[in-house]
């Protein structure tokens, strides 16, 4: 063999040699690269995943009244029976949203709760329901309105609006046939569960 086929002859075996290892080398690490992706993918899954479990702040709520509106009072005064369910189903109005964990009620002091009662109707007030959240330091404002048509027919109608924004932000009626504390029991906790508290 001459003096150039030598050299040419070991350039290719050395080259030969550097492809062997580099396929022993690519062969020896694509188990590990595959499995470094796995985990970043894991990893990238969990982050995601608990972004979207983490629960949204709990919002307080300033309760401000529980009106109830009697269209025939001159003919049907307002009876005890009614003014203790206007207590039941703002109890339980309380009770289901604090439940859900999505919000915490604040207590309303006597001298506000007394300011409330001796001013305009709260929702056509111009917007005092926010002034007085904002009064309370809460977030939310609520108030409920229920009105009574006749003892067969009365309207129960949710009011929330936030106060930073003063903006209404849940409104919503439901319908009750009877004038009984089941019939309003019903009506409140159907209008919460299937409407303030359906959402996400």
């Amino acid at each position: 063999m001459t003096g150039c086929g030598a050299e040419t002859a070991c350039r290719s075996a050395a080259a030969a040699g550097r492809g062997r290892r580099g396929s022993l080398f690519a062969g020896a690490c694509a188990p590990l690269i595959a499995v470094a992706f796995l985990i970043l993918g894991f990893v990238a899954a969990g982050a995601r995943a608990t972004a979207a479990a983490s629960p949204a702040p709990v919002r307080t709520v300033a309760l401000l009244t529980v009106q109830f509106l009697n269209d025939h009072a001159d003919l049907e005064p307002t009876t005890d029976a009614e003014r203790a369910r206007l207590k039941s189903i703002e109890a339980l109005f309380k009770t289901r949203l604090e439940d859900s964990g999505r919000y915490r009620f604040l207590s309303i002091p006597a001298d506000l709760s007394a300011k409330i009662a001796a001013g305009p109707v709260i929702g056509s007030c111009g917007g005092c329901a926010f002034d007085y959240g904002k009064e309370v330091g809460a977030d939310d404002a609520a108030w409920i309105v229920v009105q009574k048509v006749s003892d067969l027919i009365l309207n129960l109608n949710v009011y929330m609006g936030d106060v930073k924004t003063r903006r209404l932000t849940f409104i919503h009626s439901v319908d009750i046939r009877g004038n009984t504390d089941k019939s309003w029991t019903r009506g409140i906790a159907y209008l919460i569960e299937n409407y303030l508290l359906a959402g996400p």
